[in-house]
């Protein structure tokens, strides 16, 4: 019995010490790439008033069809003159849209006034939107583009960027939560040969908190 005991402990601890490991290896491979875009974005978001865009905008004009126009006219909110109203875009200008700019407006709100059907675009990096003139038909469209870092910026605070990239960002905080956790766990089972590890947990724990106490009112 004497001699059991101390087998039967490291045997638990070699099981945990396997399984943590292969959830901690796996969960850092999920995370690897993820945390180097985020800790890079971190980086440029902090220091965004120190880092130039300069957004460039391209315009582009034509005119709908009459048929469609006609179609947008009847489409139209009753009192679409009094205040703006908010609608599907109407399927035939997806469709021309589509054909003519290749704007894929599938989902999308359109904001209905008196004189204009308006269809905000926003996205990562930029923004763009298209009007088309209920009175001539007269249509525009517009890009603003502010460049890569602008669009990793927003990559990292999930601004305008769809549910794929939501769903996306869960999936990597929980990837990033079980790399911590078992992370802390591998740290305490080593623990007994590393003197240093719990005051740099600790460390770790204290600096954050002291500098936004102090610091951030």
């Amino acid at each position: 019995m004497m001699d059991t005991q101390p087998a039967s402990g490291q045997q638990r601890r070699a099981f945990w010490l396997k399984h943590l490991h292969q959830w901690h290896w796996i969960s850092s491979a999920i995370c690897l790439v993820g945390m180097l875009l985020f800790a890079l974005t971190g980086f440029t978001l902090n220091h965004a008033g120190q880092i130039e865009a300069r957004p460039k905008v391209v315009t582009r004009d034509d005119t709908a069809p009459r048929e469609l126009v006609a179609a947008l006219r009847r489409a139209a909110p009753a009192d679409g003159g009094a205040r703006n109203q908010k609608g599907p875009v109407p399927p035939a200008l997806a469709e021309w849209l589509a054909r003519a700019w290749h704007i894929d407006t599938a989902g999308r709100e359109a904001e209905w006034s008196a004189d204009e059907v308006y269809v905000a675009l926003p996205r990562p990096g930029g923004d763009a939107w298209v009007s088309v003139s209920l009175d001539d038909g007269g249509a525009q469209y517009e890009v603003t583009s502010r460049g890569w870092i602008s669009y990793l910026n927003d990559l990292h605070k999930g601004r305008n960027t769809g549910v794929a990239w939501s769903w996306f960002i869960d999936a990597f905080a929980l990837a990033c939560l079980v790399f911590s956790v078992t992370g802390l766990f591998l740290l305490k089972l080593h623990a007994g040969g590393r003197v240093a590890t719990w005051p740099l947990v600790g460390f770790g724990l204290v600096l954050p908190l002291v500098l936004a106490i102090v610091f951030i009112h």
